[in-house]
């Protein structure tokens, strides 16, 4: 934890006690959850260039202790949050010694193999006045259209910086914030943020942005964002459910992007900063450029426990959409160096689109996506708590550096269980199946992956 989160965390604590321990104990919240991941990933055959990444089997333990405290009484209320988390590389893990390939789970020690374990802490002092509220620390996981914490192994990404949110006004939430670094899922420690490629840090992504809510049946959205020396950011949201009958609705979710470049990324000099890889960068001087349009469309019609999604995405052919990622930098944002200790699992990124897969994003320069969805709820057959899914998703028109056109299709699978009583109860079990299949100019090192997670979950709430 830095010198300037402690300070204030240290300085809310004061403020608590000398307030005294109502509000701030009273309302507060403890849990302790666990999460033990099964993790399979199998490159089904070698890159056009003859290299086949490993395979990888890893089981993991992890930990997450969470305290959320209430404010303490007076016009300005003060509180502090605290997170704690601990991770354990139970067996497997990609050994790096000899290969150039990435442990998606856990960190990795100097000499290549998978760490034992690791834990990072945090905290956010925070402020209340009203409706408004301050979080500053670095143990924020924003979950907002133009950025969205990774959740997706074993323990969750953070970031540092501040957020403040404000519902003054009935039916509207306002937020923005400032963000300087962030923490992996499966990091240590904490990174300058950077994009897809990109090998030079940024400490300065700022935000701002509404959602309001019309009728109880319609939101609509507004953000905007930069990350300095990036790409500038705009975002456009409509959610609209109409009910039809009981037990039965339709719902629509439209969703736009318009991302542009920022400062070094515009320099044709600063290579650092650019997007790389095949379907993210355009072709000759607006090569690694930031420059797209992404817009989304899914139509859901539920009727009991059924649900059925449509949709539709198209990614503009310039560029590909830019994605806060920290895993191509260090902490003190030099260059990731294969075989080294600089890359601590800090890469996994999340994106506010459906097509965020277990995979791919499909957020590509030029990419058209068709996708859809069924899901069942199995508590209309008696059995609360059961829950299953199937995803189909197929990009064609990725514009390729060669010149060419891609495509790419992924298939996800998942099965939910949460027990209802007994000693079980709150006990969550989650199996989750995914294969990518891609054109073999499409990737680099693996074009056709199969992917399988078992999670169990547990969190236990202090009394």
């Amino acid at each position: 934890m830095k010198k300037s989160t402690l300070a204030l965390a240290v300085y809310a604590g004061v403020l608590a006690t000398q307030a005294g321990a109502a509000g701030f104990l009273d309302d507060s919240k403890a849990t302790l959850s666990s999460r033990t991941l099964y993790f399979e990933q199998d490159p089904r055959q070698a890159a056009s260039n003859g290299t086949k990444a490993q395979d990888q089997r890893q089981t993991t333990q992890g930990f997450l202790f969470n305290f959320i405290s209430g404010y303490t009484p007076g016009t300005f209320g003060f509180g502090l949050d605290v997170q704690g988390m601990y991770g354990i590389n139970l067996s497997g893990g990609i050994d790096n010694r000899q290969a150039n390939t990435v442990n998606t789970v856990s960190p990795m020690s100097s000499d290549g193999t998978p760490d034992h374990d690791w834990a990072r802490a945090g905290a956010n002092a925070k402020v209340k006045i009203s409706k408004t509220e301050l979080k500053v620390g670095n143990a924020l996981q924003p979950n907002l259209p133009i950025l969205v914490s990774n959740d997706g192994r074993l323990l969750p990404q953070t970031f540092e910086g501040g957020i403040i949110t404000s519902k003054e006004f009935d039916g509207l939430t306002l937020t923005a914030g400032k963000l300087t670094q962030a923490a992996g899922r499966a990091s240590t420690n904490y990174a300058d943020l950077s994009v897809q490629g990109g090998t030079k840090g940024s400490n300065n992504f700022q935000f701002a942005g509404g959602d309001y809510k019309v009728t109880k049946d319609l939101t609509v959205q507004y953000y905007y964002a930069n990350l300095e020396d990036y790409y500038k950011q705009q975002f456009l949201g409509l959610v609209h459910v109409l009910p039809i009958a009981e037990d039965q609705s339709f719902k629509t979710d439209l969703r736009y992007f318009h991302s542009t470049s920022d400062g070094k990324n515009g320099d044709a000099n600063n290579t650092g900063y650019k997007l790389i890889g095949n379907g993210y960068a355009g072709t000759g001087s607006d090569n690694g450029e930031v420059d797209n349009d992404l817009w989304t469309a899914m139509f859901t019609y539920t009727l009991g426990g059924h649900a059925l999604m449509l949709g539709y995405q198209s990614s503009s052919d310039s560029g590909a959409m830019p994605i806060i990622n920290s895993g191509n930098v260090t902490k003190n944002g030099n260059a990731f160096v294969a075989n080294r200790n600089s890359f601590e699992g800090e890469g996994g990124n999340s994106v506010y689109l459906f097509t965020d897969s277990m995979i791919t994003n499909f957020t590509r320069a030029g990419e058209q996506t068709k996708f859809g969805q069924y899901s069942y709820d199995f508590a209309r057959l008696g059995v609360p708590g059961l829950k299953a899914a199937i995803a189909y998703l197929y990009g064609d028109q990725i514009r390729l550096q060669t010149g060419g056109r891609g495509s790419e299709w992924e298939r996800d699978m998942r099965i939910d269980y949460v027990f209802q009583d007994s000693l079980l109860k709150g006990f969550g079990v989650t199996v989750r199946r995914a294969n990518l299949r891609s054109d073999d100019d499409l990737y680099s090192l693996q074009q056709n992956i199969d992917q399988t997670r078992v999670v169990l979950n547990y969190t236990y709430a202090f009394k």
